[in-house]
């Protein structure tokens, strides 16, 4: 069949196969250009199959030549329906993995649950032995507790008081304004319960009980802090409560780990189109203009390669994770620049309708929507024939 993307909202139903196949082919030349990493030998990413998540296992497998086990929830194609672009990307990475010799599983499933946390130990004890660096990069809208049974549903709001801002549709680029009124008690505690590190606790909790977190093991939950027009909906949002909880847990687990010479880490990363940022208001717009900022300092970075300047400048080769001595790894460094962020402030103010080709990246934004699904990728022809069932070759 001949796949064309389909959108709804911030969403889009379709993804093509070989688009998501060459992406993830470019993410490992750009790792097998660089510095070889003196990094794991055996990785566990949870919340593996797009986005960071991704880019992590691709960093560990390509440039420190690790063994990884992939946790997500995609879904392979059904008729005429394709697969999610996470399972495309998960086949590629596998694909590519093997021709190296590089062992590589992938489990999908609900990461909430206990019985894919058994399934990963179980793999873990049968072919791995230990794992030496564990990535929690789930990003979900929702959450059933292993234990309670209850449900939890994740929101995007304010707290305290409604917020009133711009944002933009990035697919026409039409910029208006948009109120947000305020989560209740409930809300906050909800999303907490989804985003926050109760999960990622119980990860760690379950390795280390089974005998399979390596002494000396990372792990690493990713976050996002964003500039002071997003923090509203977002650091001071309901968002914002969750990652504060997952800060503490970093402290927690840091704690649990170091007697066997671990570490936990949370970093927080540089804005990135995704499809759940995409659905968070003013985000986008203030997206599209950073973008254009930092590609004219020449400071932009996409996923992969913010990702091995994780692994090369913070977490391996001799590097300082949390160069303040906590437990937050900041790449989102170059982004919070002063010079950055007076200029993204500057024209955030002129911001409007008429103007945004020309003080914001509205085709970049775009561009990394439908690349996030494997559309305008060069190299692949979209006017050809696509077989939309792809096997995963080790999947669990």
């Amino acid at each position: 069949m001949i796949i064309q993307p389909k959108t709804r909202g911030f969403i889009c139903t379709t993804a093509h196969p070989e688009g998501c196949a060459k992406q993830v082919e470019q993410q490992i030349y750009y790792v097998k250009a660089q510095k070889k990493l003196n990094g794991p030998a055996n990785v566990l990413v949870i919340g593996a199959s797009t986005g960071y998540g991704l880019a992590s296992r691709i960093t560990a497998a390509f440039g420190a030549g690790a063994n990884t086990i992939g946790v997500f929830f995609d879904k392979p194609a059904e008729g005429a329906r394709t697969a999610s672009a996470g399972w495309y990307n998960s086949a590629a990475l596998e694909q590519q993995a093997a021709k190296l010799g590089l062992k590589s599983h992938s489990i999908v499933g609900d990461a909430f649950s206990d019985a894919i946390k058994a399934k990963t130990i179980e793999l873990i004890k049968a072919e791995y032995g230990t794992v030496d660096l564990v990535i929690y990069s789930v990003a979900s809208p929702r959450r059933t507790h292993p234990v309670t049974g209850e449900t939890f549903s994740s929101v995007i709001k304010p707290v305290g008081s409604a917020y009133t801002n711009k944002t933009m549709n990035f697919h026409s680029g039409e910029v208006s304004t948009v109120t947000i009124e305020p989560a209740t008690d409930d809300e906050v505690r909800q999303t907490i319960a989804v985003m926050g590190g109760e999960d990622w606790s119980m990860w760690i909790d379950q390795l280390q009980a089974a005998g399979v977190l390596a002494d000396g093991a990372t792990t690493v939950a990713y976050s996002y802090i964003g500039p002071e027009v997003t923090h509203p909906i977002y650091k001071d949002g309901t968002i914002g409560q969750a990652k504060n909880d997952l800060e503490k847990t970093a402290i927690a687990l840091n704690d649990q780990l170091k007697p066997q010479g671990g570490r936990a880490f949370v970093s927080v990363n540089k804005a990135l189109v995704t499809q759940s940022s995409s659905a968070i208001p003013v985000v986008p717009l203030y997206i599209s203009a950073l973008y254009r900022v930092m590609k004219e300092k020449e400071l932009h970075e996409n996923c992969i390669q913010q990702m091995y300047r994780l692994f090369a400048e913070h977490l391996y080769n001799g590097g300082e994770a949390a160069a303040d001595g906590s437990h937050l790894i900041r790449i989102d460094n170059w982004e919070m620049r002063e010079d950055i962020q007076t200029e993204v402030m500057r024209r955030w103010t002129e911001l409007e309708t008429d103007n945004v080709p020309e003080l914001a990246d509205l085709a970049g934004y775009q561009e990394d929507f439908f690349n996030l699904f494997g559309f305008r990728t060069d190299g692949v022809d979209y006017e050809a024939d696509s077989e939309p069932a792809v096997d995963i070759p080790n999947l669990v």
